[in-house]
């Protein structure tokens, strides 16, 4: 048995990939010490791991004061965060010895952390990967694009905080990619290379093992006699990008009255209150059973975060997608460009649109058909089964023993 640090962020999207794979790692005898922020606390002890916890407010406030205009920026806004969460976790963790770390590939200063402990660390990416050669192509475009008056006091920041961190921890930030992408001698990837951009960029270091879905503690109940036999649509905007009273009073335009029946989920943002009256043909919940519900509907309108996207596909549901930000655009245009769904657009949306799209997509077989075909792909992948099975190979390959 072998004793793994597992360090994650703060949000659902990064944590929910890793639930299925930490109950995995632990049905087959490993320990493993899970850092988040206490919101996830109970869903992750679920798991049978030691939780531990950092402050949230403190983390997002010191990644926000990097700014977030510029991709550089964001960088500094990621190492900030490194005197929030590494004496945190050092401290919390004193006098243990762990065999190997898993970090998220974007927060929690896991490879920093790595360096510290001298440990061997794997990476664990829930977004599209991104190869070293994309990175600098998008860096590069921001000392081009950028003024020279505004670029250089952001990289002159880069460069004091990478300095910074060398000099308290003794961990070397060799290259803006490394701060921002967390690279590691094994990266589990949890999509498919056929979805991945770019799949076949990557080398063997990356598995590709598909979408981890697991079982979720789910809060509330959930009516499903009522959409028993109907195949609805489901309509949500995830947990983070949905106080969006106007867009959810635009489907019920859109879709009141129909012979559709709709299931949306507001989050807890937007009381039903605000969203006038609702009809007939809706059930709309603060809280609905995403995977549950998905087994059942037949198209899923989603802001395209890369959890909801690939649960969607993996029920065989194709998409509508409106992405809101981050990777987002980028995931709503692998979508479309696999012909699984179509992009729609926040800003200029309109009810007439919305119902146009979707009745095209419901009434082409190729949607659906370009929706199974990832379904299919993504159940063969082996999810975190197959993560599992890709950190047990490697460990005994780097010779780490319990």
């Amino acid at each position: 048995m072998a004793r793994v640090l597992f360090i994650n962020g703060g949000s659902e999207g990064h944590l929910n990939p890793t639930v299925g794979v930490v109950q995995e790692l632990i049905s087959r005898g490993e320990e493993v010490v899970y850092f988040c922020i206490e919101a996830f606390r109970e869903r992750m002890e679920q798991t049978g791991a030691t939780v531990r916890t950092f402050d949230d407010q403190k983390l997002i406030k010191a990644f926000i004061s990097g700014g977030r205009e510029h991709v550089l920026q964001r960088i500094n806004g990621l190492l900030l965060t490194a005197d929030i969460v590494i004496p945190d976790v050092l401290e919390q963790i004193q006098g243990n010895r762990f065999d190997y770390i898993i970090h998220d590939s974007m927060f929690g200063c896991g490879r920093l952390l790595a360096q510290i402990l001298k440990i061997p660390a794997i990476s664990s990416c829930t977004s599209f990967a991104q190869t070293q050669a994309s990175f600098d192509d998008m860096l590069n475009a921001f000392y081009s694009n950028v003024p020279a008056e505004i670029a250089k006091p952001i990289h002159d920041q880069y460069e004091s905080l990478a300095k910074s961190v060398k000099e308290k921890y003794g961990a070397d930030v060799r290259s803006p990619y490394e701060a921002f992408c967390n690279p590691a001698p094994l990266t589990i990837v949890y999509t498919t290379r056929e979805f991945q951009p770019d799949g076949e960029a990557f080398d063997r270091t990356y598995k590709f093992v598909g979408p981890s879905i697991s079982s979720r503690h789910a809060p509330g109940s959930f009516d499903f006699s009522a959409i028993h036999g109907k195949h609805p649509i489901y309509i949500s905007l995830g947990t983070v990008f949905n106080r969006a009273a106007h867009f959810y009073k635009l489907c019920f335009e859109a879709f009141g009255n129909t012979d559709h029946t709709i299931v949306l989920s507001i989050g807890n943002k937007v009381q039903l209150s605000e969203l006038g009256e609702v009809p007939d043909n809706f059930i709309v919940q603060s809280y609905v059973p995403q995977t549950e519900v998905l087994k059942f509907a037949k198209l899923f309108i989603t802001h395209g975060g890369m959890n909801s996207t690939h649960e969607g596909l993996y029920y065989g549901a194709p998409l509508l997608v409106i992405p809101q930000s981050a990777d987002q655009p980028l995931i709503a245009r692998q979508v479309a460009e696999l012909g699984a769904g179509l992009e729609l657009q926040m800003h200029s949306l309109t009810a007439h649109q919305l119902r146009e799209a979707a009745d095209l997509v419901l009434s082409q077989s190729s949607y659906k058909n370009a929706a199974e075909r990832m379904s299919d792909s993504f159940r063969q992948s082996g999810g975190y089964r197959q993560a599992v099975d890709e950190i047990f190979e490697w460990t005994r390959g780097s010779s780490i023993s319990g």
